[in-house]
């Protein structure tokens, strides 16, 4: 035998209308500044995406190097064919092969400033690959504030509504959390 509370639970889900909603009719459904918070949240998401693609082609790009590279440098300087050496670096499209290239130019000169020279083409190398990480850790630092700041507004709402209504009902509640709860995720 069903319980009475059971069976009318049972009648009014019944009798409640189902509406089904999409992602994106869920997403601005959080109010005016939660359509913004989650707009800029889609925007940032999309930077970061390109900025890690971006530099991960061009890391692993800078990473690939001919095996027999360092193998034909050392050939020919061992045989006095400084030039070739240079040429080939010059013909090799990587980080290495233009410190080697930088260091093959200071043949002659005191080691101190062919290593100074090979240094400096090296930062210069790690800046180029380091390229634009510093605007991918800003928005890894700032999607997250961003949604918290949509659980704070949502919160607040909901507070809102609740001290300046006298009957508060779980619907008064519902409208800010969800706020919050779109905002977050």
């Amino acid at each position: 035998m069903m319980h009475p509370l059971l069976f009318l639970l049972q009648a009014e889900l019944e009798q409640t209308e189902t509406k089904s909603q999409s992602f994106v009719d869920i997403l601005f459904s959080g109010g005016p500044i939660g359509v913004v918070i989650v707009a800029l949240q889609v925007i940032m998401s999309f930077i970061a995406v390109s900025i890690f693609i971006e530099r991960y082609l061009s890391i692993s790009k800078s990473g690939k190097i001919d095996e027999n590279f360092m193998n034909n440098i050392r050939m020919s300087v061992q045989s006095g064919n400084i030039k070739a050496a240079q040429s080939l670096c010059a013909a090799t499209d990587s980080p290495i092969s233009r410190m080697v290239e930088k260091g093959l130019m200071r043949i002659g000169k005191p080691l101190r400033d062919i290593d100074a020279a090979i240094e400096n083409v090296g930062n210069l190398e790690i800046f180029k690959l380091e390229k634009n990480l510093s605007t991918l850790a800003s928005i890894a630092g700032a999607a997250p504030m961003l949604g918290f700041l949509g659980t704070v507004t949502g919160m607040i709402i909901a507070f809102y509504k609740m001290a300046a209504e006298q009957n508060v009902t779980p619907e008064v509640l519902a409208g800010g959390i969800y706020q919050a709860l779109i905002t977050t995720a």
